[in-house]
């Protein structure tokens, strides 16, 4: 079975509110990242770099937490 998803890979210049919307487990592994905004309406439009930084998280350490999360779902 082709499962497309599984083959996703968020990248840092991402929007937030596509990687929530659009990537099944994305968010709860945003949130065990450490961004716990993701309601926030500005997240929703700022890039995962972006909300990294503000958040004081490494962006490359984020991606590599929710590609590793969301490949496992």
């Amino acid at each position: 079975m082709d499962n497309a998803m599984n083959t996703t890979k968020v990248t840092k210049d991402m929007l937030v509110g596509d990687i929530v919307a659009n990537i099944p487990g994305a968010a709860d592994a945003l949130m065990n990242a450490g961004m716990h905004c993701l309601g926030c309406p500005a997240s929703q439009s700022e890039s995962l770099e972006n909300a990294s930084m503000v958040h004081g998280l490494d962006p490359d350490s984020v991606v590599e937490a929710v590609n590793a999360a969301i490949a496992e779902a």
